[in-house]
């Protein structure tokens, strides 16, 4: 057996979530799609700029189709679907020319005048930057503009479709109403021929053999007649989302939680239109730093620029890929975290199993193909370097790197490199800010000057090891039970944080005077 053909074997079982997933759809096709292939899709309203949440969604797709190319020869496409025929409901404030947007509310976006001057309108202003945000991260996508379909009749067969069977899907959405929305309810939003605002008002005929709605016009109260084909009319989105589902023929597209109503609606009218629901989860949503829901107007989460300035895309992609199903704090704080375990899971992948490798987050996040990275110190304890060093000089951080670790280089190592200039930004704006040094306790004194004694035995350019075990038996011989005790004293009162390092690394990286005198600072508060 080849590499290729030991992978698929394994992939076969293997419980990592995007293989799962991508078994989904195995036995959707057990004799393989009629099209010839498997189309996945994520959603985008472009009312707004891209956000962490479209990061998210795409490079958790992107995940399964990977997987599922491990499992089947068969073709696949992701498709990124921008809603721009949408109504125009609120001005966001973050644009220019307030007044003038103001007067385009209830507008399809694509028909919003671009208020940065740069593009035909707001719609394609705000897909350019999707566009150019997926590209930015190497997506492998196909776009498509809600208005182009509408209009250019790629929806048109399945927009007859719901017309034919309005009953049915009515009967789907008016239970989920309250008394007021179920009375004006209507499944086609017709486009004012006057005015051009997308209209929500109630439908007084309907034609199926013409392929047509009726309906007042709220100002002058005269019935008009509009196709609901060519872009004169859009759905409401639940239905909108399965019509999509069934025009397109979507085979995989995730959610979040907050939408498995809506999921379980459009699968039961994409049935109604003769077709099967595509496969998917739903995705917990992020929370903020006090485990409060992330919410875009009250800016309380974490951007994709805010979290690459701290720290490479990969971090970022490890952060979507661990337990997408449960609810995670999205904040400064965990990124540390993140980048450190993304390393060592890359630095663990060449020697392990096939079976392994396949559950490796870096097999997922690289497609398959993670870099040969092994890092010499991780990034926590650079920034416990920066922090103790007073330095934001990458140059000087460097010196201690290459003392203790002789050959290592920015030439050698760019992605440590990189990490040394991302901790400088990390340790200026998160961590001096909120440094305190406390003093030490009788007890923690006497352990520390202890400790100071076994350093000097011990003597400079001795390996971590050396060092870790003369902090272990300080901690030991003063009492402290347990131990982790003693590490948690020996951060605040020679760090000022509450956690940090593996202290024995710390002092080969920090260099043995240097640590003394952190202890010398400590003991003479």
């Amino acid at each position: 057996m080849n590499l290729a053909s030991d992978l698929r074997a394994a992939a076969l079982t293997n419980k990592a979530w995007p293989f799962e997933e991508a078994r989904k759809l195995l036995d959707r096709y057990p004799g393989g799609p009629a099209k010839g292939h498997v189309l996945f899709e994520t959603g985008y309203g472009p009312s707004g700029l891209p956000h962490i949440g479209t990061f998210g969604e795409v490079v958790r797709t992107t995940m399964v189709r990977r997987a599922f190319a491990v499992l089947s020869d068969v073709p696949t496409r992701l498709v990124a679907f921008s809603d721009d025929m949408d109504g125009f409901r609120k001005v966001p404030d973050n644009l220019p020319q307030q007044e003038m947007l103001a007067t385009y509310l209830g507008q399809p976006l694509s028909a919003v005048p671009d208020p940065f001057g740069t593009h035909a309108s707001l719609g394609a202003h705000n897909n350019a930057r999707l566009r150019v945000f997926l590209d930015n991260f190497g997506f492998d996508y196909e776009f498509m503009s809600s208005t182009d379909c509408y209009r250019g009749g790629m929806f048109d067969a399945t927009l007859l479709e719901v017309l034919a069977h309005y009953d049915a899907v009515m009967g789907v959405i008016l239970p989920t109403l309250g008394p007021d929305r179920r009375a004006t309810y209507a499944p086609f939003l017709p486009l004012c021929p006057r005015t051009g605002v997308v209209l929500q008002v109630p439908l007084v005929a309907r034609d199926a053999d013409a392929g047509t709605v009726s309906y007042a016009d709220p100002a002058s109260g005269d019935a008009v007649t509009v196709p609901v084909t060519g872009g004169h009319c859009k759905l409401q989105w639940k239905v909108d989302w399965a019509m999509r589902w069934v025009a397109l023929g979507v085979d995989y597209e995730m959610a979040g939680k907050d939408l498995i109503d809506s999921v379980t609606l459009s699968g039961r009218i994409a049935r109604i239109l003769g077709a099967k629901p595509p496969e998917g989860f739903n995705y917990e949503l992020f929370l903020d730093a006090v485990g409060g829901k992330i919410s875009k107007s009250k800016g309380n989460g974490l951007g994709v620029d805010e979290w690459l300035e701290y720290a490479a895309p990969e971090s970022l992609a490890l952060y979507m890929y661990q337990n997408p199903r449960k609810a995670k704090r999205l904040h400064f704080d965990v990124i540390p975290k993140a980048v450190d375990e993304y390393f060592a899971f890359a630095a663990a992948y060449p020697g392990q199993p096939v079976d392994q490798r396949l559950g490796n987050p870096a097999f997922h996040i690289h497609g398959g193909k993670p870099p040969e990275t092994r890092l010499p110190l991780t990034f926590g304890l650079l920034l416990n370097l920066v922090t103790v060093s007073g330095t934001s000089d990458p140059a000087v951080l460097w010196g201690y790197v290459t003392r203790s670790f002789p050959g290592t280089s920015a030439a050698t190592h760019p992605e440590l490199d990189a990490l040394v200039h991302y901790a400088i930004r990390y340790a200026r704006d998160f961590v001096v800010p909120h440094l305190h040094r406390r003093k030490p306790d009788a007890r923690e004194a006497a352990a520390l000057a202890d400790l100071d004694a076994r350093l000097a035995a011990v003597g400079p350019g001795a390996d971590a090891e050396a060092y870790q075990n003369e902090v272990y038996a300080a901690g030991k011989v003063a009492g402290f039970d347990p131990l982790r005790d003693w590490f948690k004293a020996l951060y605040e009162t020679l760090l000022g944080t509450e956690n940090g390092p593996r202290m024995g690394s710390f002092v080969a990286l920090y260099g043995l005077d240097g640590t003394r005198g952190l202890i010398a600072e400590s003991l003479t508060s």
